[in-house]
C-alpha cells in the first residue's frame, strides 16, 4: 500500500511522529503545514519534497519562501494556504494534527475535496461535530481516528460485526490522570505551569499537556467519541489508568468488555489510521505485560477536575455549547501558560463561558465562530477584571 499524504501541523508532536511513520513505510508526502516553526518545516521540505507547504504566519512564510527557493515546493501562507494544502491534488489521506479549533475549516475543506481524514485534531468534532459528520456522510469520506483512545475504540469495534452494533452498551475512555492524579482541589490551587507541563507518560505539545493536567483533554475526547461512534454522552464513561497501556474499552449488552492495549506511543495509532485496514510492522517496541506487572484503574475525581463534567453537560445540551467550552478553554489554557491565570481558574472560566453560550441547536459555521469569539472574550474580560 502506497499512501500520498497531506500533513497539517507537521512540526508538532503528532505531525513529526506521522512523518516518522511516512518515512518507515515509504509514503509520499504531498503537502505540509505549520504555524510558525519554519526551521523544522524547512528540514521536512528538504527531506520529503512536497508539492505544497503552508505557514500560517505571513512573515514566517515569506522567510521560508526565500530559504527553500532552490526546491520545487510552493510556499503558501495564512489559513487559505493551509486549506489549499488540505485540498492538495493527488493526496489520498489528510492527517489533521493542527492544534485547536483552527483545524475545523481545513477538515471541512479536505472532506469537500473527497480526501480521507486521519483526525488528530479533536477540536474539529468538538466545535463542529454535526457539520463535519454530515459533510463526511454526504461525500462518502472516511474519518479515521488518530487519538490513541478513539483508535482503540475503533479497533475494538471491529470485534463487533455490523449487525451487533446495537448490542454496544458503553464506551470506556481511559485517562492517564495527568501529573496531578490524586491531588485535592486545595493542592491544585498553587500549581505552576512547569508542574502542569510534566506529563507522566506522553510527549505532547504544551497546549494538550495542560489540557491533560486539567483533564479537559478527556472531556474533549468524550465529545469526540459521541460524534465518531454515534453514542449518547451518558454511555461514554471515563476511567483513570495510570500506565496508559489499555488505551480504551467497549462494553456490550452481555457485559463482555473488549480492550485495546499497546505501549504508550502515538506512532501506533497514527500508522493504523494511515494504513487501515492493513496492519504494517510496528514502528515501536512490543508490549510486555510482564514488564508492567500490575495495571491500575480508578474513577476520575470530578470535584478536583470539573472540566470532564463541563464537557459532558456541553455535549448533552448540544448546539454551540461544546464550541464555546472549547474556545474558552483554548483562551484560558493560553493565559495560564503565560502566567496570567491560576490553574483552578481554567475550569471556573470555561464553565462560566460555556453557560453563557446561546442555545442554538441547529448551527452554522458562522454560529460556531460567534460562540467561540464570545467565549474567548468572556475569558479575557474576566481575567482582566
Amino acid at each position: 500500500m502506497h499512501k500520498r499524504l497531506s500533513i497539517l501541523g507537521s512540526t508538532g508532536s503528532i505531525g513529526t511522529q506521522a512523518l516518522d511513520v511516512a518515512r518507515l513505510n515509504g509514503f509520499t508526502v504531498r503537502a505540509l503545514t505549520a504555524n510558525s516553526r519554519i526551521d523544522v518545516l524547512e528540514e521536512q521540505i528538504r527531506e520529503f519534497q512536497p508539492a505544497l507547504a503552508a505557514v500560517v504566519e505571513e512573515r514566517a512564510a515569506a522567510d521560508l519562501r526565500v530559504r527553500v527557493a532552490d526546491t520545487g515546493t510552493k510556499i503558501l501562507s495564512g489559513m487559505d494556504g493551509v486549506i489549499e494544502c488540505a485540498r492538495c491534488e493527488g493526496v489520498d489521506t489528510v492527517l489533521n494534527a493542527i492544534v485547536g479549533m483552527a483545524g475545523l475549516l481545513p477538515t471541512l475543506a479536505a472532506i469537500e475535496a473527497g480526501r480521507e481524514i486521519a483526525l488528530a485534531n479533536k477540536e474539529t468534532l468538538v466545535a463542529g461535530g454535526r457539520l463535519v459528520m454530515e459533510a463526511a456522510r454526504a461525500k462518502g469520506v472516511r474519518i479515521l481516528p488518530v487519538d490513541s483512545e478513539h483508535s482503540a475504540i475503533f479497533q475494538c469495534l471491529q470485534g463487533a460485526p455490523a449487525g451487533q452494533r446495537d448490542a454496544l452498551k458503553r464506551i470506556i475512555l481511559t485517562a492517564s490522570g495527568g501529573p496531578f492524579f490524586g491531588w485535592t482541589k486545595e493542592q491544585l490551587r498553587d500549581v505552576t505551569v512547569e508542574q502542569a507541563l510534566r506529563h507522566p507518560n506522553w510527549s505532547m505539545g504544551a497546549k494538550i499537556t495542560i489540557d491533560s493536567a486539567t483533564m479537559m483533554n478527556k472531556g474533549l475526547e468524550l465529545i469526540e467519541a459521541v460524534w465518531l461512534f454515534s453514542m449518547p454522552p451518558e454511555r461514554v464513561d471515563i476511567v483513570v489508568h495510570r500506565e496508559s497501556v489499555v488505551h480504551s474499552l467497549i462494553e456490550f449488552a452481555d457485559n463482555s468488555v473488549l480492550a485495546q492495549l499497546g505501549v504508550p506511543d502515538m506512532r501506533i495509532p497514527i500508522q493504523y489510521a494511515l494504513t487501515y485496514p492493513a496492519r504494517h510492522p510496528s514502528p515501536v517496541g512490543q508490549l510486555s505485560l510482564a514488564q508492567f506487572g500490575t495495571l491500575h484503574f480508578a474513577a476520575p475525581d470530578e470535584e478536583a477536575f470539573p472540566l470532564i463534567g463541563v464537557c459532558r453537560r456541553a455535549i448533552s445540551r448540544g448546539g454551540v455549547f461544546p464550541a464555546a467550552a472549547n474556545a474558552a478553554n483554548e483562551e484560558a489554557n493560553r493565559l495560564f501558560r503565560e502566567g496570567k491565570l491560576r490553574f483552578l481558574e481554567i475550569g471556573e472560566l470555561v464553565e462560566a463561558a460555556m453557560e453563557q453560550a446561546p442555545d442554538r441547536p441547529v448551527y452554522t459555521l458562522a454560529d460556531i465562530r460567534e460562540a467561540g469569539e464570545r467565549a474567548r472574550d468572556f475569558v479575557r474580560q474576566n481575567v482582566m477584571g
